[in-house]
């Protein structure tokens, strides 16, 4: 099986940690084919970034699953145009943040996302209400720009792994859930470290592709996720227009 994983930001070195992080944990037999954004923002930070970072998600997703992918991940914890690229494309897509939340709930009755600075908190936020987990998640920021994650003279892992232990002893948190993908590569060592589970939405994403691919289920197109409708769009968005769709 083939599954697409996008970062949806337009820093290849991200894609990078993000694709090890899938590949390590793909079934044999699974093709894992990492791409990274053509235009948005180079990481993903707050609203404003993520709505112009979504253009750019789809073309990647459409051309995926032209070339023979089978599911899509959208590789930002925000779920960056998850709902959008569900109603575009005919493949099942999932999003790291909806992924780690529920692969969390099946192991902690209590956990913790912690995400990287204040502005992305807000959304985790959202989503955590979005995704039923409310009563079982708080989230909390380490005041980590994303882009230090791929610094090594940063103090971003050490703020971290700070953030964890305040979780662990102030939440009382069973599981942590890493909440960027830039952390992708980190959960296992932070796992032998602070001895509780630490999920990681790439990964977690991987085996719920895999599932579903498996069980031959895919996006339902009734309702919410319907094709989008075909009209005329104008200007820089033009080509994005939706092309003739079966009456529903």
């Amino acid at each position: 099986m083939q599954i697409l994983v996008v970062n949806p930001n337009t820093t290849a070195s991200m894609t990078e940690t993000i694709a090890a992080a899938a590949r390590l944990v793909a079934a044999a037999g699974t093709d894992i084919v990492a791409v990274t954004s053509s235009m948005g923002p180079v990481s993903i930070e707050g609203y404003y970034d993520e709505a112009l970072a979504v253009p750019g998600l789809l073309v990647e997703i459409a051309a995926g699953e032209r070339t023979g992918a089978q599911a899509a991940i959208v590789a930002c914890f925000d779920d960056t145009g998850l709902d959008a690229a569900r109603a575009m494309a005919n493949i099942p897509v999932i999003g790291i943040c909806e992924a780690a939340l529920s692969t969390a709930s099946f192991i902690a009755q209590r956990f913790t996302v912690v995400t990287t600075t204040e502005r992305s908190r807000v959304p985790v936020e959202a989503l955590v209400q979005r995704y039923g987990m409310a009563g079982r998640a708080r989230v909390r920021a380490a005041d980590i720009p994303v882009l230090a994650l791929e610094d090594p003279t940063s103090d971003a892992i050490l703020k971290l792994r700070g953030e964890i232990a305040r979780a662990l002893e102030e939440d009382r948190a069973e599981a942590i859930v890493l909440g960027c993908a830039g952390m992708a590569d980190l959960a296992a060592a932070l796992q032998r470290e602070f001895g509780v589970p630490v999920i990681d939405g790439v990964g977690a994403a991987i085996k719920q592709a895999e599932a579903l691919i498996a069980l031959g289920l895919s996006t339902s197109k009734r309702g919410a996720y319907a094709n989008p409708l075909a009209k005329p769009y104008l200007g820089a968005l033009k080509s994005f227009a939706p092309g003739p769709v079966a009456a529903e």
